[in-house]
């Protein structure tokens, strides 16, 4: 069940930096995930701490405000992009930089590898999630 403060029964080691209403759930693209394993990294979907692995997003597409549906009832709005963190160690210096170090550019953007680490969202609408479920565009940013 996905509540306004994330997954139920979901927890936080470090509440400092991680939940909250603003970081109830960290979203991450499937692709991604995929694409570091077939590399050699030791991750699984869920592994770096994402609670929502989609596919078929593009996440240098992702923006602070959108909205996604996810199952029939759920919907999250994302909030900011996520930074790296202690969490991360766990998989060697090199996982940060394929997450982070790298340029990309959107548009009349130029960041670092644009979401390859996920987009934190608040919970706008609860509802049941499971895998599987699908996952909805709603809305852009306005």
């Amino acid at each position: 069940m996905l509540q306004p403060d994330g997954v139920e029964d979901d927890r936080h080691r470090d509440l400092k930096h991680h939940g909250g209403p603003d970081k109830a759930v960290l979203m991450i693209a499937a692709e991604l995930i995929d694409s570091l394993a077939a590399r050699g990294f030791p991750i699984y979907y869920g592994a770096l701490g994402e609670n929502l692995t989609v596919r078929g997003f593009d996440p240098h597409l992702w923006r602070a405000g959108q909205r996604y549906r996810i199952g029939p009832d759920a919907v999250v709005e994302f909030t900011k992009l996520r930074v790296p963190c202690a969490n991360l160690n766990v998989y060697g210096p090199p996982i940060k930089s394929e997450l982070y170090d790298a340029e990309c550019h959107v548009g009349d953007i130029t960041s670092l590898h644009w979401a390859h680490g996920g987009f934190y969202a608040r919970v706008l609408h609860t509802g049941l999630i499971f895998q599987g479920a699908p996952v909805i565009l709603e809305s852009e940013v306005a």
